[in-house]
């Protein structure tokens, strides 16, 4: 992010595939007054997400860009890439999108794009984190927040928050735990970036102008 790039309220730009939980906990937020940011618009690469319709309730913009209508990842990066910038955003949320970048498109976001998780990365990157973990028998798991780079869930950690796997467990259990948590840690990552406090500089992450540990900060509830 460049340094003087924040607009007076922050733009927010949310990109989603699904039920959009994630993208309501913001909303909250913002309602709440806990973060000071617009939601400028929600894009979704499916056009029966459940999370449009929480756009749509909270009278938010959105727009459906279906992947599968596009020839090739760039076409469709390309797409996604002017619709984001048209809005000017400061930032750029991603809650549950469920694609592949090329490494074009990350680079133009570089440090003003986050994602979240469901694993304590770099344990269990991609899908079926929760199934992964128990089958692994860890005694932790949980959600991360993270810088997007081009390595898939690989990019700067900010934010970690951990559960407790149970013997008991099944993998909906285990999700909806970590679920909790991924509506608690997002929101504040996202106001610790609104409000000047989070940044990336030459790829490390720094907090109130303190460079973060590897796993960056381990939150508790």
């Amino acid at each position: 992010m460049h340094e003087q790039s924040l607009h007076q309220v922050p733009r927010l730009v949310v990109l989603i595939s699904g039920g959009g939980s994630n993208l309501q906990a913001l909303i909250d937020a913002i309602s709440m007054g806990s973060i000071d940011a617009t939601i400028e618009l929600v894009i979704s690469n499916k056009v029966d997400a459940l999370g449009l319709a929480r756009a749509h309730k909270a009278g938010i913009e959105n727009r459906v860009i279906n992947h599968l209508e596009f020839g090739s990842r760039e076409a469709f990066d390309k797409e996604l890439t002017h619709a984001i910038d048209d809005k000017q955003p400061d930032l750029v949320v991603l809650a549950g999108f469920m694609r592949i970048f090329t490494p074009q498109f990350t680079h133009h976001y570089h440090g003003r794009m986050l994602n979240i998780h469901p694993s304590l990365l770099p344990q269990f990157k991609g899908i079926n984190t929760h199934e992964r973990a128990i089958e692994a028998e860890v005694a932790e798991h949980g959600a991360s927040v993270h810088f997007v780079s081009s390595e898939l869930d690989g990019g700067p950690m900010v934010l970690q928050a951990s559960v407790s796997v149970l013997s008991l467990d099944s993998p909906k259990v285990l999700a909806a735990r970590v679920l909790v948590q991924e509506h608690l840690i997002y929101p504040i990552a996202i106001k610790w970036f609104c409000e000047g406090r989070l940044k990336l500089q030459n790829n490390a992450v720094l907090m109130d102008g303190q460079l973060l540990p590897e796993q960056g900060i381990q939150f508790q509830s």
